[in-house]
């Protein structure tokens, strides 16, 4: 087979293994048993058991993007034992389900779906008591599939935040920079669900909560901006963000004013690490970055490829990633640096993009993109190198893409055709420039969602 066409049929295998080791319900299915009235739960991260007798019901809820596929994997395994249930994920994101009710809302931007899924998800919480237990399933995505902007009274009257404040508030957070820590820090103090919030509303409630982690560091408290995690963040901490991105002109009014006053102790703070709340929480890791990436590393092994993890804790900006990964993937192929040819590079976390251009795309294509840059600047050194940089949910940004792929045939196609990479960079229109060329990876939705992978093939 000729080297291009199978280190593009290669790299889209790998990437699909990767996706496949983090599918929702084989977690579910590899890391709970019913035996009897027991239920346990045994994954890297977590080994107990929960004696069902305990309980007079069993209520199911969850946010995400892959919350419906972790559903189908909970109702195999509990059955009719579950009372009531409800899921909220992105629209398209779904599955079959007999038990749990499906509700599907906006993302990355929330919408009125999705105000109505969070309303329906708190109701059923404030009804859950001592005698309840509540299986929360939690992906990434459910910080804005599950939004219920902030409704509180202060010392010196109350604030409503609105729908439309919250989109606007989340456009500008997107368009700006920050991470995903700083995003969720703002998003939590601005919301009357996240930052430990549902597990304040499902108190008294035994709550055993299943987290698929699209977080870099797959801190508990981040994904889905901590449902049922203590908080340590703070209203001062959302504040100075703010000011250090200099973005409150661009924000809401009403949300710099809850901001304001939060920092200043009118509000109640989100609850913190020891609050009683979470005396009979369990929170829960199934699944990584990282699990996807070792999958990933032994698909590459069996095609014939010596694998490198890198890191599965990539961030910054998308472009600048790029330029380091195409400086590695260029000396491993120069001087066999890290593993003997064909090698193959793997890693993965969440990049940013500052938006200053006008055009479509996500940071998977981004990064890309930028990556096609270098191989450009490279001439011939770059033969032999190929890219792909896609996210594991199967939508990169607001687009229909799950990312990108990059290689010196794909310069040469860009030339051919007078595409000029750099204008695409500067406009952030890497959608619309791999469209052209058909260089997209279009997977549709996984139903899973653990951050991104980068995978580069070097011949």
């Amino acid at each position: 087979m000729p080297e291009q066409k199978r280190a593009y049929e290669d790299l889209e295998s790998i990437f699909r293994a990767g996706v496949e080791r983090v599918n929702p319900q084989q977690l579910i299915a590899s890391g709970l048993r019913l035996k009897g009235d027991r239920l346990t739960v045994q994954t890297e991260s977590a080994s107990l058991t929960l004696d069902l007798r305990d309980f007079k019901r069993i209520l199911v809820l969850g946010a995400g993007k892959a919350s419906a596929a972790m559903a189908a994997g909970l109702e195999q395994i509990l059955g009719d034992r579950i009372s009531e249930g409800l899921v909220v994920v992105k629209y398209g994101h779904t599955a079959a389900l007999q038990r749990i009710r499906l509700i599907e809302s906006g993302h990355p931007l929330p919408d009125e779906q999705g105000v109505r899924g969070a309303e329906a998800v708190a109701e059923l919480a404030r009804g859950a008591d001592a005698q309840t237990l509540v299986v929360n399933l939690v992906s990434g995505g459910g910080s804005a599939i599950l939004p219920a902007p902030f409704q509180g009274e202060g010392r010196r009257g109350g604030i409503s935040i609105s729908l439309a404040e919250k989109q606007k508030t989340t456009q500008v957070l997107l368009a700006c920079g920050v991470t995903i820590q700083e995003f969720n820090c703002i998003r939590k103090h601005i919301s009357n669900l996240k930052g430990g919030r549902l597990a304040e509303l499902l108190h008294p409630a035994r709550s055993l909560n299943l987290i698929l982690s699209d977080v870099v560091g797959d801190r508990l408290d981040t994904i889905a901006s901590g449902l049922t995690v203590a908080d340590e963040t703070t209203y001062a901490q959302a504040r100075d963000i703010v000011a250090r991105y200099g973005i409150e002109d661009q924000l809401p009014s009403r949300v710099v004013e809850l901001l304001r006053r939060g920092a200043d102790g009118e509000f109640p703070e989100t609850p913190k690490p020891g609050d009683p709340v979470f005396a009979a929480v369990t929170n829960v890791l199934l699944g990584t970055n990282y699990t996807a990436l070792s999958a990933a590393a032994r698909r590459a092994e069996q095609l014939g490829y010596t694998p490198v993890v890198l890191s599965s804790r990539i961030v910054g900006e998308a472009r600048e990633v790029a330029k380091v990964l195409a400086a590695i993937a260029a000396d491993m192929r120069a001087f066999d640096l890290l593993a003997r040819r064909p090698a193959c590079l793997l890693c993965g976390g969440e990049t940013t993009v500052t938006l200053k251009g006008k055009g479509l795309g996500g940071r998977n294509q981004e990064l890309a993109l930028s990556f096609l840059n270098e191989l450009a600047a490279a001439g011939d050194e770059a033969r032999g190198i190929y890219f792909l940089s896609a996210a594991t949910d199967g939508n990169d940004g607001p687009t229909d893409a799950a990312g990108a792929f990059a290689s010196a045939d794909i310069v040469e196609q860009a030339r051919a055709r007078d595409l000029s990479i750099p204008s695409y960079l500067s406009a952030n229109d890497s959608y619309h420039f791999y469209e052209a060329i058909d260089g997209l990876l279009k997977t549709g939705p996984t139903n899973t969602n653990v951050c991104d992978l980068q995978i580069c093939l070097i011949f």
